[in-house]
């Protein structure tokens, strides 16, 4: 008896076929005859294809014990999933439900998934944004940028389609570019994710110490009574401030109040909780031990945070708008006093902070696996993109357009939208705290995928070691407190780091891999080939500009 349940061949290990992944392909589906079946609606039936597949898999089981992958079942050996069904010990057998697919997502939740992985800082610029390029200008940029983007988003999505005779289900754009361009591909692609990484990381740095110190400041104001400080802005209840004002404050319902404190109290405090001076190195105490965490799981429970945030702003962005009302003058090419031209040179500064905006380009491909229905991904990713670009366009004409001009100019529309607002606001200083909160959390998984994607490469290890990673991430904290204390201009930060990731992962890599696959299969035509080498031009264009505008 013994022999006879033995395998005919023994336990072999087969290199990385002998393996308990749970993936459907190498689980052995249970057939049954067509008799007692249960189903949700009328008594099914096993196909005669079935049950010849079917003997084919108990064949290979034969062959090997079941816990074994030397000769896993071949893909047309394993019937279809309506074929197969799970044997209850009572002799009934129900047939599988949905199988992979019910641990996957709906449409819906995809669409929103994309829409919440790309809000991201890039949306506090939005105003200054539209006001480097121009208000007709800017709404004009914004719609291009995202059509541009989504086009190029879509290749990379379908890049893993167009290699044959490959197994790319479990491949990421990184495996693409090293397929058609060698160990050069899959390092630059790794380079220019980095670089959007740690761009990313040095915004949240900059921002974090902002909203730190205005969250400070509205406590310290609130506990000593003082209701005033150093600010050029509008009188009222709905104040809005010009930090940096380059204008003479005569006109009506304007104002220049400071305060030269000899309070000491409020001197000590001024000296020791300074925006740039002391900011950026408190933050090193709380985030710098975060960062030196083997896993990153916590933080990830705190993702939705993105979404309240986001919610938040865009309800503080439409109170804003009532209160203060629009604001608006078209001037096309001349500039005013308190407006600006409706088309501007400076656009290409805003089609730099799109680039990291619409960028999600590196992750798209993981995203889109956990979609219920795979045919629905191109329309799935274009409503996500179209809800990205209202998103964008709905705080960034909101806010422009209720910016009270005058009395005060459209010139003095910060990068950070909050910054025009006094830290005695209370609906400003809600939306500080959290985002201050939410990027807390966030910073931490960023610097979590950096060390994943370089350790990974470099060590083969995720945690080689705590010194190892403690160098990698002193070098991560040091790039913020440099950027925090002496160039905290968030807008630029953005849409330098934006123009330098997306030159190759949004427009060079996919154009180039399409005209690549299109040529061996003899189907590339000059008029794609015109089209993808403009994309490549406008993504070099796109970075030179931001170093000459």
């Amino acid at each position: 008896m013994d022999e006879d349940s033995r395998p005919l061949l023994g336990s072999v290990r087969a290199g990385e076929y002998y393996t308990d992944s749970l993936d459907p392909k190498q689980r052995r589906p249970f057939h049954v005859e067509p008799r007692n079946i249960v189903g949700d609606e009328v008594p099914e039936r096993v196909s005669a294809e079935a049950a010849v597949l079917s003997s084919r898999v108990h064949y290979y089981g034969r062959l090997t014990a079941s816990s074994d992958r030397l000769l896993v079942p071949p893909d047309h050996v394993i019937p279809s999933l309506e074929d197969i069904y799970i044997y209850s010990p009572l002799g009934t057998a129900f047939k599988v439900q949905g199988g992979d697919s019910a641990a996957k997502n709906p449409s819906i939740v995809t669409i929103f998934a994309i829409w919440n992985t790309m809000m991201g800082t890039s949306i506090l610029s939005m105003p200054w944004g539209i006001k480097q390029a121009g208000f007709t200008l800017g709404i004009i940029i914004i719609i291009l940028m995202g059509l541009l983007t989504l086009y190029c988003c879509y290749r990379v999505l379908k890049s893993t389609k167009s290699i044959p005779y490959v197994d790319t289900s479990d491949w990421e754009f990184p495996d693409v570019c090293k397929y058609y361009f060698g160990g050069f591909g899959k390092w630059s692609s790794l380079v220019f994710s980095l670089v959007s990484l740690i761009g990313a990381m040095v915004v949240y740095w900059v921002l974090m110490s902002n909203f730190l110190f205005n969250t400070g400041k509205f406590i310290y104001n609130y506990v000593h009574n003082v209701s005033t400080s150093e600010a050029f802005g509008t009188n009222g209840t709905d104040r809005v401030i010009c930090p940096y004002p380059n204008v003479n404050p005569d006109g009506n319902g304007l104002t220049l109040q400071y305060y030269a404190s000899d309070n000491s109290t409020e001197q000590m405090f001024d000296r020791w909780w300074s925006k740039t001076n002391t900011i950026p190195f408190y933050l090193i105490v709380l985030l710098l031990p975060l960062l030196n965490f083997r896993s990153a799981s916590f933080f990830a429970r705190f993702t939705f945070l993105g979404t309240l945030s986001v919610v938040y702003l865009i309800f503080l962005v439409t109170y804003k708008a009532i209160r203060l009302g629009f604001h608006l003058e078209f001037h096309w090419f001349d500039s005013s006093t308190f407006f600006v031209p409706e088309f501007r040179s400076l656009f290409v500064q805003l089609s730099g902070v799109l680039t990291l905006a619409f960028f999600i380009h590196n992750c798209i491909i993981t995203l889109m696996k956990n979609n219920r229905h795979q045919e629905n991904n191109v329309r799935d990713l274009s409503l996500a993109y179209l809800l990205v670009g209202l998103t964008y366009l709905y705080v960034g004409v909101l806010i422009f357009a209720a910016f009270p001009s005058p009395p005060l100019t459209k010139e003095c529309i910060e990068p950070n939208f909050l910054d025009n607002f006094p830290s005695s606001d209370v609906l400003v200083f809600v939306a500080r705290t959290c985002l201050l909160f939410q990027m807390t959390t966030v910073y931490p998984l960023l610097g979590y995928l950096v060390r994943v994607q370089l350790m990974g490469q470099i060590f083969g290890n995720h945690y080689p070691g705590f010194l190892q990673v403690f160098i990698l991430n002193i070098f991560l904290v040091g790039a913020g407190v440099v950027m925090a204390r002496f160039y905290p201009n968030i807008g630029s930060i953005i849409r330098y780091s934006g123009a330098i990731c997306g030159l190759a992962l949004v427009f060079v890599l996919p154009s180039l891999i399409h005209m690549i696959s299109l040529n061996r299969r003899g189907e590339l035509r000059w008029p794609s080939a015109l089209f993808h080498g403009f994309l490549i031009l406008l993504g070099v264009a796109n970075l030179f500009g931001q170093f000459f505008m």
